[in-house]
């Protein structure tokens, strides 16, 4: 299984090399559209390899959907703290509750009926 990660891995490093090198071509990325930044008075804007762009893209949309799965998530990991909180709480309920049955017995009974 690790060999054919490895493969994907590699196989999709070497796309994007192939893609880097047919997409060299200069282009102009601009903050907004030429009209609408002449009615606000600014005109940013940046020359790049459209390769540049194509990949600075892919990455920003896989950090937004990291950030959004991780927001959403939220509630689940809440939950799963919430529940080993209790779950801590019973236990050592439970422990104590054992403590006190087994009191005045003898230690190794107490451990045989703690089996069944």
């Amino acid at each position: 299984m690790r060999y054919l990660r490895y493969a994907f891995l590699i196989s999709l490093a070497l796309v994007m090399v192939v893609v880097a090198v047919a997409n060299r071509t200069i282009t102009q990325l601009s903050l907004l559209p030429t009209d609408l930044a002449k009615w606000f008075g600014v005109n940013w804007s940046i020359d790049l390899p459209v390769f540049v762009i194509f990949l600075g893209g892919t990455i920003f949309g896989v950090l937004v959907g990291f950030v959004w799965e991780w927001l959403r998530e939220y509630k689940h990991r809440a939950e799963v703290t919430h529940k080993s909180r209790e779950l801590r709480k019973l236990e050592s309920e439970l422990s104590e509750l054992k403590g006190e049955k087994y009191q005045d017995k003898d230690d190794v009974l107490a451990m045989l009926e703690e089996v069944r």
